[in-house]
């Protein structure tokens, strides 16, 4: 909540007079001036009621002393592009005095919407009053409201003052996800489920489930036959089982895309890579996120950050993820190398012959590597942002990648990421553009 700022002083009042209040105050001074002229007292103090009234107005409005506080909750604050989100408003009357009209106007981008204007006759003292309004993007993004602004007017629609809140906050919209059907992916970690059960079993007691005591461990995990042998805190570590690493890293590049707007194919490759994410995180694996520009988004375990957390971090990152001017994937190729191995997930767009070779020799340091390669020639009708590859350059490029191991599932305008996605362990597909390409 945030309480109001109010601006006293006939200045300001005469600043808000509006069109009736100017028309009355111009209409009294012309009087006043004819009835020196013509010496009339009766029109002199007609002259003197009309500019009086304006002016009494502009006094009594612009000398308001409402304690006025408000409050803003966003449901939910993060937005799905082509989702409504709803804004809350709430207007409390903290002072011991009801207020009389009030106009409510909220500050919102006219990319969500029109601003909303609200009527509020009156608030009694120690009130409240709650309205709402709907916001709507098919653009993600950041989106700030606010501040709220409070219109004061007096009965007669002479004077209108406006106040500012200084309170406001910011809607994210982030890129549509889609839920994707469980398949088997090449590069699953072996420390999970029943393989990790048996490596635990083969090996030594001492030598694999031991460690040293480190400050912060649960002391109901210390093996006391151990720690009496060596002398020094032991704690057990089966209770800490590794997870599946995975990275999603997603092609920025504006000369690897064709279109703008939401029907671009980087549009699509935004929420692709968002409904990957969220995907692998839901499955256990601590995915990652990583542009072609280095930019890099921890997954969970990361400062704290639960599964949850690193969605939510994933997805904000992707709601203002934009093109960049790149040439190459340089810049991510560090980070995969230091990642070790995992599951690799590309989402890619148009490659020359010199970054597809590249890619495919960080296929041997990964555990698993699967391609979304954009086909942009596809995105027909769009702006063209480099020159047409053709059919035959594409599958080449699809055909290398596959012989360095990875799964490629080549991408048509109008291809469905669910469908795509079940085409990773093998299943066929219906696409009749991915059958053209050799998928």
């Amino acid at each position: 909540m945030a309480s109001s700022d109010p601006t006293s002083g006939l200045r300001a009042g005469l600043r808000g007079l509006t069109t009736r209040g100017r028309s009355f105050l111009a209409a009294g001074v012309t009087a006043v001036i004819c009835a020196y002229v013509l010496d009339q007292d009766a029109l002199l103090r007609v002259g003197v009621l009309l500019a009086a009234l304006p002016l009494a107005a502009a006094m009594v409005v612009a000398n308001t002393r409402y304690r006025v506080a408000s409050g803003r909750r966003l449901s939910p604050r993060r937005a799905v592009a082509g989702q409504e989100a709803r804004v809350h408003l709430r207007v409390d009357n903290v002072s011991r005095v009801p207020t009389g009209l009030l106009l409510l106007e909220d500050k919102v981008p006219y990319v969500l919407g029109p601003r909303p204007r609200f009527v509020l006759d009156r608030v009694e003292p120690r009130g409240h009053r709650e309205v709402s309004y709907r916001v709507r993007s098919d653009l993600r993004g950041r989106y700030p409201l606010g501040p709220l602004q409070l219109r004061l007017s007096d009965p007669f629609g002479m004077c209108e003052v406006n106040r500012s809140f200084s309170a406001s906050d910011v809607l994210t919209v982030v890129p549509q996800v889609q839920a994707l059907p469980y398949v088997r992916l090449n590069g699953e970690w072996v420390g999970q489920g029943e393989s990790r059960s048996r490596t635990l079993a083969l090996a030594g007691d001492d030598d694999v489930i031991l460690r040293e005591y480190r400050p912060g461990d649960d002391l109901r995990r210390v093996h006391w036959k151990s720690t009496a042998r060596y002398g020094e805190l032991m704690v057990r570590r089966e209770e800490q089982p590794q997870r599946a690493r995975a990275t999603v890293l997603l092609d920025t590049r504006e000369i690897g895309h064709r279109g703008t707007g939401p029907a671009s194919s980087f549009e699509w490759a935004v929420s692709c890579a968002a409904s990957v994410a969220v995907h692998l995180l839901e499955r256990g694996y601590q995915t990652q996120l990583l542009t072609d520009t280095g930019q890099w988004v921890p997954g969970p375990g990361t400062g704290g950050n639960s599964g949850a957390d690193a969605s939510g971090l994933i997805l904000d990152a992707l709601a203002v993820a934009d093109l960049s001017d790149g040439g190459g994937l340089s810049r991510a190729e560090e980070p995969l190398r230091a990642g070790g191995e995992g599951l690799l997930v590309a989402v890619l767009g148009e490659l020359d012959e010199a970054q597809t070779a590249r890619l495919a020799r960080l296929r041997s340091r990964t555990g698993g590597a699967i391609a979304f390669l954009i086909d942009t020639g596809t995105w027909a009708g769009l702006r063209m942002l480099a020159p047409n590859t053709g059919g035959d350059e594409f599958r080449a490029r699809v055909r290398q990648l596959r012989e360095a191991g990875w799964t490629v599932l080549p991408v048509g305008s109008g291809d469905s990421v669910p469908d795509l996605w079940r085409a990773a362990d093998g299943a066929k597909t219906t696409s009749p553009y991915r059958e053209e390409a050799g998928a």
